[in-house]
């Protein structure tokens, strides 16, 4: 099973390889994906980690507030996306 965990205020320059590197250390990652802006390509700041159900715990108490490219990383678990 896995659980998506939201990371935020990533830097503009981000790329979900280096999220992955970055999460790897902590658990097992499955995927990453950085959120952008349709028009403009650009990254809105924040993306989504994928990682094992049983590692995703040890992996947000690991990143939440830890420092990030130069930016202090907001993580936790993604809620699911509501129907508008």
């Amino acid at each position: 099973m896995v659980r998506t965990l939201y990371v935020g205020n990533l830097p503009w320059g981000t790329k979900p390889e280096d999220l992955e590197e970055a999460f790897r250390t902590h658990g097992e990652v499955v995927g990453s994906r950085i959120i952008t802006d349709r028009e403009t390509g650009r990254s809105k700041g924040f993306g989504f980690v994928e990682v094992g159900d049983g590692d995703a715990e040890k992996v947000i108490a690991a990143m939440n507030g830890t420092e990030f490219q130069g930016r202090v990383l907001t993580v936790n678990e993604a809620k699911p996306k509501e129907n508008e």
